[in-house]
């Protein structure tokens, strides 16, 4: 990290990804999890709360229970389902600048998202989260490299029924990247599609590159209700992808094994994603298996245990199924940055996520189980991001790189401080951590929970992205008045 920050202009994205691409699971060890699947849809089955998905599912074939709501697939309908869904698309940006393509091989990374808490960083206190805290870390978000589109960090808590609309005009009138919400409801989806038509400039261009997309998750086990599934319709009607998100809980709402909390969650996912290919052919989905640790002891949620076992076969099986991915890594259980706890539990899975290959992810900038947002903690997260991005990444080879002409000429008991090649590549090998700075009498050290902090509070108050165009902003702005006129009663 830089020990300046250059409040001018945003970070040039930095994606995470690897140059020495590899994959972990076998085809048949792949084909095992997928016919477990197939096996619960087909047997099982899954639970949907809402009487239009019952219907669209009745009209193709699916096998539906009305009294009791469940729905069972036979294998033979969801493989003709998911032949329809994309593989990859555009997810779209607010001026087409920093569009997201999820075919390029490339991890597109956001921050934890739905925190209930700010600590202050005017005063101190630690408080429920407003519009206007979501507004600022937005702006950080915007300029931040290492976050490439948006989530909802904190929740805007003082905005009532209708937050998730209000979380959406935050983000449009501070940042430019891709937004994905986390609206639910058939209304307020339909506000939300509003929303997005007036940032794309018209329907056609929502569904060329829309820009937003929103997380719908389903409820364990083996349920889709009613308000995510609907507006899960309402989307993909729009052309807006959709991210289908299950967080089965080993032991308690899913089985303990690894395993078979996997299958289970699957099932979940790939009943909504079937039902969204019947209703909208070619809708896009992404496909996002979350599963959690539940402590054996209290049942409290643990979210970065030691166990990492299986962390490679979310998105590969998601893969298999023939559908992009989104993974969540880092985060930590501590409620204090710069702990050695924080540090090490979003350094491991962060390292790790660059060799995943997942098209999404969400990783970085609240502690105390995804809870809690300091400005503090999201900078030594961007830190640790970085190093990360760099981990997998090859060496250029080419002629000017393997500097054998430099060599030469300085040759034996030489030094190379003279050299034109010096000069011209010496700043590539210097970067230094939070805290490390270099002046005139040398290197010294600070205390990196200071320096991130500053550093923190210096883009939350100072930099500005580009305004949004003042009419959208206007049609917003009549558009949420609109949802909290009606969905607040």
């Amino acid at each position: 990290m830089d020990t300046q920050l250059d409040l001018s202009r945003r970070q040039p994205l930095l994606p995470l990804g690897s140059d020495f691409p590899m994959t972990f699971y076998d085809a048949a060890r792949l084909d095992r999890y997928k016919d477990a699947v197939l096996q619960v849809l087909e047997r099982t089955g899954v639970r949907f709360a809402s009487p239009k998905a019952l219907a669209i599912l009745e009209e193709h074939g699916a096998q539906v229970d009305r009294a009791s709501g469940v729905v069972r697939f036979a294998p033979e309908l969801v493989a003709r389902a998911l032949a329809r869904a994309p593989r990859s698309f555009w997810l779209g940006s607010r001026d087409g600048t920093l569009d997201l393509d999820l075919a390029s091989g490339e991890t597109y990374n956001t921050t934890n998202g739905c925190g209930t808490e700010v600590v202050d960083w005017r005063t101190g206190v630690r408080r429920q989260p407003t519009k206007e805290d979501l507004a600022a870390i937005t702006r950080m978000v915007d300029y931040l490299g290492s976050l490439q589109f948006w989530w909802p960090n904190v929740a805007a808590a003082d905005c009532g029924d209708t937050h998730t609309l209000h979380e959406l005009d935050a983000a449009w009138n501070n940042t430019a990247k891709h937004l994905q919400g986390m609206v639910q409801g058939e209304r307020e989806a339909k506000y939300a599609v509003e929303m997005a038509t007036v940032i794309a400039g018209g329907p056609e261009q929502l569904r060329r590159r829309p820009p937003m997309s929103d997380l719908i998750g389903t409820v364990q086990p083996l349920v889709n209700d009613k308000d995510g599934i609907e507006a899960a319709l309402v989307f993909a009607a729009a052309g807006i992808p959709v991210c289908f998100v299950t967080m089965p809980t080993y032991g308690t709402t899913a089985p303990a094994t690894k395993a078979g909390a996997y299958v289970m969650g699957f099932a979940e996912l790939i009943s909504a994603t079937v039902l969204v290919q019947l209703a909208h052919p070619g809708a896009p989905v992404i496909l996002f298996p979350l599963p959690v640790h539940a402590d054996p002891r209290t049942a409290a949620l643990v979210t970065a245990p030691l166990n990492h076992r299986g962390l490679f076969l979310p998105s590969e099986l998601v893969h298999h199924f023939g559908l992009p991915a989104m993974t969540g890594y880092a985060g930590t259980d501590d409620d204090q940055p710069g702990t050695w706890l924080a540090a090490a539990e979003t350094a491991h899975t962060v390292m790790l996520a660059g060799i995943v290959g997942s098209e999404l992810m969400t990783t970085i900038g609240l502690t105390n189980r995804y809870q809690l947002f300091t400005p503090e903690h999201m900078m030594l997260d961007d830190d640790l991001y970085h190093r990360a991005a760099n981990a997998f990444r090859d060496l250029e080879l080419d002629e000017e790189t393997l500097a054998l002409d430099v060599i030469d000429a300085v040759g034996p008991g030489g030094h190379f401080l003279g050299q034109a090649h010096t000069r011209r590549h010496m700043k590539e090998t210097v970067e230094r951590s939070v805290g490390q700075e270099i002046g005139p009498d040398g290197v010294h050290y600070r205390d990196p929970l200071e320096v991130a902090r500053e550093r923190g509070v210096d883009i939350l108050e100072n930099y500005r992205p580009e305004p949004l165009d003042e009419a959208k902003a206007a049609e917003l702005r009549r558009i949420v008045a609109a949802a909290d006129a009606e969905l607040r009663g």
